[in-house]
Order: C-alpha cells, then sequence, then structure tokens
C-alpha cells in the first residue's frame, strides 16, 4: 500500500498545528527520524508540506514538538503550574513518570534517539532540551518555590530535582530498555512511594 493511499485527512482549524504533530509522532516512532520526511508526514496527515514547512519550519522543528508535547503529558500543560503539598506533588509525578517513560512507545523513541544521535549530534541536544530537560526544569521550578514557602530544604533545587529523577526512573527506565521488563501498577505505586519518601528525609522539614 502506498503512502498516499494510508493518508488522513486532518479537519481544518485552530488545532490543526497538534493534529500534524500528532500524525509526525506516529512517523517518527514506526520509522525514526532518519527514514522519515516532511513528505512522508504530509502525506500521512492529509496536507501540503508547504502546510508542514509553514507550521514547524523544518523537520528538526517538528521532531523537537513531539518530545515537547510528550513531556507536557508527564508535568502537565504549558501554563499549569505544579502546586500542593510536596509529598501529593512529587507522589503524583514519580507516578507519571514511571507509567509513560515505561510505555512502549516512550521506549520505542528512547531507542530511536539513542541509535540515531551518533550520525544526527542534533537530534540528541533537541530530545534532552525538550524531553527530560523540560521536565527537570519543572520540578526544579516546583522544588525552589516549595523551600521559599518553608514546605522543603532544598539549598540547590537543581540537584534535588536530579537526584529525585534518578530514584524514580533509572531502575525502571534500565530494566525496560535492555530487558523488556514489565511493572504492574501495584510495583510501580510501591517504588514511587518509596522515592518520595527517600526525598523527604533528605529535603523534607
Amino acid at each position: 500500500m502506498s503512502i498516499l493511499s494510508q493518508a488522513k485527512r486532518v479537519p481544518r482549524g485552530d488545532k490543526r498545528r497538534d493534529e500534524i504533530a500528532a500524525v509526525a509522532e506516529d512517523v517518527f516512532l514506526e520509522r525514526g527520524y532518519a527514514e522519515t520526511t516532511m513528505q512522508i508526514i504530509a502525506a500521512r496527515a492529509g496536507a501540503s508540506k508547504e502546510t508542514l514547512y509553514r507550521h514547524f519550519g523544518s523537520k528538526e522543528a517538528m521532531f523537537s514538538e513531539v518530545v515537547r508535547r510528550r513531556s507536557l503529558r508527564i508535568t502537565g500543560g504549558e501554563e499549569s503550574e505544579l502546586s500542593g503539598r510536596p509529598e501529593k506533588v512529587l507522589l503524583d509525578l514519580a507516578l507519571n513518570l514511571l507509567r509513560f517513560l515505561s510505555s512502549a512507545d516512550s521506549l520505542c523513541l528512547y531507542r530511536v534517539v539513542v541509535a540515531e544521535a551518533p550520525r544526527e549530534p542534533d537530534l540528541g541536544r533537541i530530545f534532552y532540551a525538550q524531553g527530560p530537560g523540560r521536565v527537570l526544569n519543572r520540578i526544579t521550578g516546583y522544588l525552589e518555590a516549595a523551600t521559599k514557602r518553608g514546605e522543603l530544604r532544598c539549598a540547590d533545587a537543581d540537584l534535588a530535582a536530579r537526584l529525585f529523577l534518578g530514584a524514580v526512573i533509572a531502575h525502571h527506565q534500565c530494566l525496560s530498555l535492555v530487558g523488556g521488563a514489565v511493572f504492574s501498577d501495584t510495583q510501580r505505586s510501591s517504588h514511587a512511594k518509596e522515592a518520595v519518601a527517600l526525598f523527604m528525609a533528605r529535603y523534607g522539614v
């Protein structure tokens, strides 16, 4: 079946950019970065290449948008603010991280970046800036604000955020990537609670 025969017409309107980005995400996951072209995405989305370039400018910018959208699924929308007691906020974040980063498509995207970054150096930079780096910045900002409110004592919020992320995802992501491990909701919940308890023992008041 040709690419053109698989094309899906995207409804016109304000959501067109988001809809094209969603199609692009599917294509990147299916084909990898190097084998994905703007022409393939345009055909799958039922859009012209000119429309894609008008919205995104380049394949690199489109990939950046795909990764940015995925990071927002962990921390909430661009305009949302992490707020609430640290124990609750951090537990919710930990559970979101474990569910999201151990999903099949997240692992697929991570493998794509690791495999292709040596040939496409900008790919790794884009992925980190719009994915892990963005999540890290959101958590760092929350920890700084919670420290100012007297709810935490993080002298170095960036370091604390990195330690939190490591405690939550390092073991699970590694096993999922190289061993195909599948964790139950109960296992993820238990791990998340222990990671938050460990963090609060060091940084709580």
